[in-house]
């Protein structure tokens, strides 16, 4: 299994119909909000440090995540549109989506929010370094390290998991 992490600029990929399918059959929305948004044009990660990331195993779409600018933080960015492929969860997919987005932020900002929408996510974002910070409609913050700060930070964009 080959995982690969790739920018999403001109169009969504099809497989999002997926996607947002599945987010909403567990009562998730936000898929529905990043398709809506993108086809009006009001939301396609294209201002300053803004990115959107598809991660892909074997070719295949099995997650989406994004960073937008933080609106209620000045100099912040926030994630955003976060979803994993439930058969693909427990893999280290959203644990490279999410690393490979602070990777970019990184050289935009040095704070980084989001809004756990549930106590699993909650747990997600804390193993990533997130902490608990409940205002402005997110529900938690990271302080990032610049590259050059940072022994841990990686350029790892391409990951082939060992066999258990």
């Amino acid at each position: 299994m080959t995982i690969n992490i790739r920018r999403l600029r001109d169009r969504l990929p099809q497989e999002i119909a997926d996607l947002e399918s599945e987010a909403r059959q567990e009562g998730y929305l936000h898929i529905t909000r990043l398709v809506d948004e993108w086809s009006t044009g009001d939301n396609r990660f294209q201002r300053d440090g803004e990115r959107l990331f598809g991660a892909y195993v074997d070719d295949a779409l099995v997650g989406i995540g994004g960073v937008t600018v933080e609106t209620a933080m000045s100099g912040a960015l926030r994630m955003r549109r976060f979803y994993i492929h439930s058969a693909m969860r427990g893999r280290c997919i959203g644990r490279m989506l999410a690393l490979a987005l602070l990777d970019h932020a990184r050289s935009f900002c040095t704070v980084v929010t989001v809004h756990a929408g549930n106590d699993g996510a909650a747990k997600f974002w804390e193993s990533l370094g997130f902490q608990p910070h409940g205002r402005d409609g997110h529900t938690h913050l990271l302080a990032l390290r610049r590259h050059s700060d940072d022994p841990a930070a990686s350029d790892l964009h391409r990951f082939t998991p060992r066999s258990p």
